[in-house]
């Protein structure tokens, strides 16, 4: 047994193992709440698109969930309430202080809950991080307790989790956007992404020299840095730094929801001990010998992922590479990758209402102002991430033309003056109350010059390129 331990137990990794743990399930936490919040407006048996009609037209297609045989909004409220629980209690770090079996069944129960809300979400849970979100919370379930060192093959397959999630998103840029190759991808990027924080139109007013100094150095991170994670220490410990220093710049330059604070997470994993002792921190665990039957566990875990792990591993030098992929209905040795190509121009959809009659062009137009997206040209950009605001990022591909059947509901919604979708609003015109008529316009922002925000105060210019949606009232699907 001891020399079973001394392959499998990590000493060393005391801190790694503490952030991976209480890292995981704070997401978690985040992601219950969000589901809280957002999901019964957009997909609770009435929402935009209903998770029962799509349970049942999908039948086992849906994949595991346990809303299979019956959904209902307050059973998914359990759900959520019972995730969020968990993860809290796994964030104060309480079931770390037992056995290595009781860590291990609150992860695996995070990921079985969470796993039955995306399997239902359709269009409004495609996000990679979603699926990122479930294989990082089945792995980390494997870590153990306080009792035992923190096995060394679980902390190799984190690794495997970092490398396939960065260096697939290097790929995919190669691939992809000639931007990235000719390092210009920067020049538009920081204006055009999904949605914008405060400092975003800083970053975007950079010289185009240090743009393209942020895009190479992008490339180094992503495409040779992960290597050395499988490198002997210090040398992966220095890689995960840099991996964590790159993607802190992401965190500051923009709202990606989660998936920059799950990287930073994850990558943590890689950063030893010493590290922390070289900074005057002491570090001075004590554990016991790993018990026989959780080695044996986490032997045949990492032989799954090993197996789950050919597709992957193939898709990462594939000509056609998928972005985003899950290979498996458990969401588990994924393929990643973001922003293969980068948007050029931003368009913005924006939704307006009228409470006059007859919803003509001359009639008083009031918009629609959402959480996240711009819409006011006034507005300060907020930051978000890494809660995820999951319609204010469905409108910024709406205005890409994807649109995935929930725009027509949602302007019904509207008409009706729903209240939980009027909750996901920062702004309803109306005070709660129904409008007669809405439209959807079209319109090109940028960013305001320094010159133009100082003269105007304004965070963006726009201007109207076409109309999306004219008017239309609910009175018999009436259009003007």
């Amino acid at each position: 047994m001891e020399l079973l331990s001394g392959v499998l137990d990590a000493e060393g990794y005391e801190v790694g193992r503490q952030i991976l743990q209480r890292g995981v399930a704070a997401i978690y936490l985040l992601a219950f709440i969000s589901a809280i919040n957002q999901f019964p407006a957009l997909l609770g048996e009435n929402g935009l698109l209903p998770a029962p009609r799509y349970i049942q037209r999908a039948g086992k297609r849906a994949g595991p969930t346990l809303f299979r045989w019956r959904y209902s909004d307050r059973m998914l409220l359990a759900v959520c309430w019972i995730g969020a629980g968990v993860a809290a209690l796994l964030v104060i770090g309480l079931p770390q202080t037992g056995p290595p079996w009781l860590p291990l069944l609150a992860f695996l129960i995070l990921w079985a809950l969470y796993l039955s809300i995306v399997n239902i979400g359709q269009v409004f849970y495609g996000f990679g991080w979603e699926s990122l979100l479930l294989e990082a919370g089945f792995l980390v379930a494997f870590l153990g307790s306080n009792e035992a060192a923190p096995p060394f093959l679980v902390l190799l397959a984190i690794r495997w989790l970092v490398f396939r999630l960065e260096f697939g998103a290097g790929m995919i840029k190669m691939r992809g956007d000639r931007s990235w190759r000719d390092l210009t991808a920067l020049y538009y990027h920081h204006e055009t992404q999904p949605m914008p924080n405060p400092v975003s139109r800083f970053f975007h007013l950079l010289p185009k020299p240090l743009h393209r100094m942020e895009v190479a150095g992008n490339h180094f991170a992503q495409l040779v840095v992960p290597f050395f994670l499988f490198a002997p220490q210090p040398v992966a410990g220095w890689a995960a730094v840099i991996i964590i220093v790159t993607q802190g710049w992401l965190v500051i330059s923009g709202n990606f929801a989660w998936l920059n604070w799950i990287t930073i997470v994850l990558t943590f994993g890689a950063v030893p001990d010493s590290f922390y002792e070289a900074l005057g921190i002491t570090i001075a665990p004590t554990h016991s010998t790993t018990p026989v039957w959780f080695a044996a566990v986490v032997v045949l875990m990492t032989a799954f992922i090993a197996y789950l792990s050919w597709q992957p591993l193939r898709n990462l030098f594939a000509k056609r590479q998928l972005m985003n992929a899950s290979f498996n209905r458990f969401h588990l040795v994924n393929a990643y990758g973001a922003f293969g190509s980068v948007t050029k121009v931003r368009y913005e959809v924006i939704v307006e209402g009228t409470a006059d009659d007859d919803g003509a062009a001359s009639s008083r137009w009031e918009e629609y102002e959402f959480r996240g997206k711009p819409g006011d040209p006034g507005r300060m950009p907020r930051q978000y991430a890494p809660y995820h605001l999951r319609l204010d990022w469905l409108m910024w591909f709406l205005a890409l033309g994807s649109d995935g059947g929930w725009f027509t509901p949602l302007l019904v919604k509207l008409l009706e003056a729903d209240p939980k979708i009027l909750k996901l609003l920062r702004h309803d015109p109306f005070g709660g109350k129904p409008p007669r008529y809405v439209r959807a316009r079209i319109f090109r922002y940028r960013f305001t010059t320094r010159e133009e925000k100082r003269a105007t105060g304004l965070w963006w210019m726009r201007e109207e390129t076409g109309t999306l949606v004219d008017p239309v009232s609910l009175k018999a699907g009436q259009r003007r």
